[in-house]
């Protein structure tokens, strides 16, 4: 594996994550639209666990693009 896919695996896991944090998001609202507002409330913790992971996940996707080779154009392996 080169150094290029691992910046794509690090932006990948990030959007992952941050899909993670919509649904729970999502599901907040759902449980909140019904009146159940004890799921309501748990869905909300669940995303807001999800954000700090998404953060994190992103801030490592862009640490790895920082460090990414540039692309030279006519410079083939």
């Amino acid at each position: 594996m080169n150094k290029d896919t691992h910046v794509v695996d690090a932006h990948n896991a990030a959007a992952q994550e941050h899909d993670n944090t919509s649904k729970s998001h999502r599901a907040a609202a759902e449980h909140c639209a019904k009146g159940n507002h004890d799921a309501c409330h748990a869905e909300a913790k669940t995303a807001l666990d999800n954000s700090g992971k998404a953060h994190a996940a992103s801030k490592v996707a862009l640490d790895k693009s920082a460090q990414a080779a540039p692309v030279v154009a006519g410079a083939h392996k």
